[in-house]
């Protein structure tokens, strides 16, 4: 049966994480390893991972998003690989439906779930209620429910090892973070890869949390010139391929 590696980058986000890494054992009973890479938190996030006997890769300071995955991968042994957001709560059947939904063609390569907090196509068109009551209503194996689409959201990230090994690792020009995943889901495309959102999966996530310490104005700042960075890349505007 196939191994999922689920890669965890964190940076000062100890709580987060510990109801991430809850619910990843409370509803996971797919193969699985977990692979958390802190970007030099002081909070006490390597000491959780000790606690809770998860691989953990600890770095002496900030390196961002797309590096920390990259470390991740590197060490990942999974014949699928799952980037995850530390401020992520995933839900019943998640991982399972997800998988069934990557392996159903030879053509998928990146799948993403659906969510309450996301751009584009991910996030629900309903009321959030609670985590429970919308796996129940959402969490039903149900292939009629998996569209294709141009972009997945690198929140909840789950691709093939053989995309890894076509296309290589995330872009770390794109650090501390954005446009990597739209990079990623590009580059796959280029390569013969569809993506598909997996409609009958749903997750919780909290939102942009490794950011909201920080001023609104950098943030904005950051988006732009890593937009623009993906412009000088391809040559198209990512905005126009959503």
């Amino acid at each position: 049966m196939k191994k999922t590696s689920i890669i965890i980058p964190t940076y000062n986000g100890k709580d987060l994480l510990k109801d991430c890494l809850y619910s990843i054992k409370r509803h996971t009973n797919e193969p699985h390893e977990i692979i958390v890479v802190d970007n030099g938190s002081t909070d006490g996030t390597v000491d959780l991972c000790r606690q809770e006997g998860v691989t953990f890769i600890s770095l002496a300071g900030n390196s961002g998003f797309p590096a920390a995955c990259n470390m991740g991968l590197k060490i990942a042994s999974g014949d699928s690989l799952l980037l995850l957001n530390n401020d992520v709560i995933v839900s019943r059947n998640w991982l399972k439906n997800m998988l069934k939904c990557l392996y159903s063609r030879a053509e998928i390569g990146i799948v993403g779930p659906l969510t309450n907090y996301a751009s584009g196509q991910q996030q629900i068109d309903m009321p959030y209620t609670n985590l429970e009551e919308m796996a129940e209503q959402l969490n039903k194996s149900d292939a009629k429910k998996w569209r294709q689409a141009n972009r997945v959201v690198g929140l909840c990230f789950l691709f093939k090892r053989e995309v890894m090994e076509r296309i290589g690792l995330l872009d770390e020009r794109f650090s501390p973070g954005h446009f990597e995943d739209d990079d990623y889901c590009y580059r796959a495309r280029n390569a013969g890869y569809t993506l598909r959102i997996a409609g009958d999966v749903f997750v919780f996530h909290h939102g942009s949390a490794s950011f909201n310490r920080q001023d609104e104005g950098i943030v904005k700042q950051l988006v732009e010139s890593n937009r623009h960075k993906f412009i000088d890349k391809w040559g198209i505007d990512p905005i126009n391929y959503v």
